[in-house]
């Protein structure tokens, strides 16, 4: 073996710790993705300008004898919202938009008010003063609004990043959201909303505030003489205080009062009653499940009825036996509708059928909506035998909607029930169908959720010469334990503002209301 000198070893070393060593290959740092990035920006955005308009995007603003704030709060569906303590709120569907207006009425100025008290022919120029007063409280609303959003967005952008650069960026981008929320409220505003309005909070004096349902349908020239009407009565209720203004329904208009599916409430009849009292109701009608399980020691659930002091017309539901049935034809104020048969009570001429299935205990096979659209063909040539006779029913009642829409054509409305949520729709052949809520909160079964159902029932007012709906009342009381109460205005469309006038035909547009 050949030895290497120790000198050409040395050397041999010395060239391979000169060589210049390879690299290790470098990875390309991640870079954030866009679209986190946006997100987090849209965040900023949002978040700022809520605090901002939270902050100091309040406007105070004299509406009329009162004095109000008037602010913008981000919400889903829109609308404005009038806050009259202490006795509720009213809510309008006045604009479609990701904001809401909010208008808080903060006190009644005693020298503005006492000036209208002694004055009362400026009533008929209040309409043109509030207006002002609206439109000068939005366009400052407007201006504040603007920079309350900015300035939200800008200082928290400049936290997050401490760009400034990125907190201008946020700046802008609430601008323009705003910006495109306005034109959104502007594309769908409906002034005429006020026609429609929403109460919650006092019962008993919301029919005050809403006005009768004459003066609701015939008076179309609407938005400022509504909105100094709403005005002048909202003053009415700060002056008595202590005493609010009784309602006094228009005596051209039968009042009808909707109740169903109680199912053994006994709260229901305290309600009823005070209902019948206040509306001063000519006639109601219950569409069925008044009971739970229709056995003979329940007819006595059924004895208050005899006490209500007006007529009671009634059809049997899917929990209310021919044992129910046959006990409520005994009571005289009591009118049982069934097989078709027609009855004129109060001024309106009524015809109905009773729910052909009993299932109380869900047991039984049901026949399922076949046995339900037999029964409705059944009320459906009893409605043409009628009209063929010269005597038209005005109102057909049925429990289940699947029976109650085979008279689509036949009669101007139809009621019904069963489904525990009330709802409003124009059928296809022009019958307005009007299901109606649970007037008992479901009764025994309100325990079942884990949120109580609510309490529901409706006023229906018709013209006494044609017998025709021209508007109604949908009233929602909280469920068990629960104290909320809102009554909400709706017109029938062909009383509607541009609509085509009450006539036998409705119009073909569908409607549905939802508690």
């Amino acid at each position: 073996m050949a030895r290497v000198p120790l000198a050409a070893l040395s050397t041999m070393l010395n060239r391979t710790s000169n060589r210049p060593r390879p690299l290790p290959a470098l990875e390309p740092a991640a870079r954030p993705r866009p679209w986190l990035r946006a997100l987090g920006l849209t965040a900023v955005v949002l978040a700022g300008a809520w605090l901002g308009l939270l902050i100091v995007g309040n406007v105070r603003a004299p509406v009329g004898p009162m004095d109000t704030t008037m602010a913008l709060r981000p919400s889903l569906s829109g609308g404005t919202k009038i806050n009259v303590s202490p006795l509720g709120a009213l809510t309008l569907d006045s604009h479609a938009a990701p904001v809401r207006l909010d208008v808080n009425v903060d006190q009644l100025d005693p020298l503005r008010a006492q000036a209208l008290v002694d004055h009362p022919e400026r009533i008929s120029g209040l309409q043109d003063e509030v207006a002002r007063d609206v439109e000068h409280g939005t366009l400052d609303l407007a201006v504040r609004s603007c920079v309350a959003v900015v300035s939200g967005a800008t200082a928290l952008g400049l936290a997050v990043y401490r760009r400034p650069r990125r907190a201008l960026a946020a700046g802008g981008l609430a601008l323009a959201l705003l910006a495109a929320s306005g034109a959104s409220a502007y594309a769908t505003w409906n002034p005429k909303s006020v026609l429609e309005p929403r109460f919650s909070g006092l019962l008993s004096s919301a029919p005050s505030v809403v006005g009768n349902a004459r003066s609701i349908v015939t008076e179309f020239d609407v938005y400022q003489k509504e909105l100094a009407r709403l005005v002048t009565n909202v003053t009415k209720l700060y002056d008595v205080t202590s005493t609010l203004p009784a309602y006094r329904p228009d005596p051209s208009t039968i009042r009808v009062l909707h109740v169903s599916d109680i199912h053994l409430n006994p709260a229901s009849w305290k309600i009823i009653g005070s209902l019948v009292e206040q509306y001063q109701v000519d006639v109601i009608v219950d569409s069925g499940d008044t009971m739970d399980h229709g056995t003979a020691a329940e007819n006595g659930f059924l004895d208050p009825i005899r006490d209500l002091g007006v007529p009671y017309v009634w059809v049997r539901g899917n929990h209310d036996s021919r044992t129910t049935q046959r006990y409520l034809e005994r009571m005289k104020n009591v009118h049982v509708l069934d097989d078709g048969r027609a009855e004129t009570v109060a001024g309106l001429r009524f015809a109905g059928m009773g729910d052909p299935q009993f299932t109380p205990d869900r047991t039984a096979v049901p026949g399922g909506d076949a046995a339900e659209q037999l029964a409705g063909a059944r009320l459906a040539s009893a409605l043409r035998d009628q009209r063929t006779a010269g005597t038209p029913v005005d109102v057909a009642v049925a429990h289940e909607p699947v029976a109650a829409r085979e008279t689509d054509g036949l009669v101007p409305l139809v009621l019904c029930g069963h489904l525990h949520h009330e709802g409003t729709e124009l059928l296809p052949y022009g019958t307005r169908l009007r299901r109606e809520g649970s007037t008992g909160g479901s009764g025994l079964r309100a325990v079942e959720r884990e949120y109580p159902a609510p309490i529901q029932a409706s006023i229906l007012y018709f013209d006494r010469d044609n017998r025709r709906l021209q508007a109604w009342d949908a009233i929602q009381l909280g469920g068990l334990g629960l104290t909320k109460a809102e009554v909400s205005r709706h017109l029938a469309d062909e009383n509607r503002p541009g609509g085509r006038g009450a006539s036998d035909s409705p119009s073909p547009t569908a409607e549905t209301t939802s508690p």
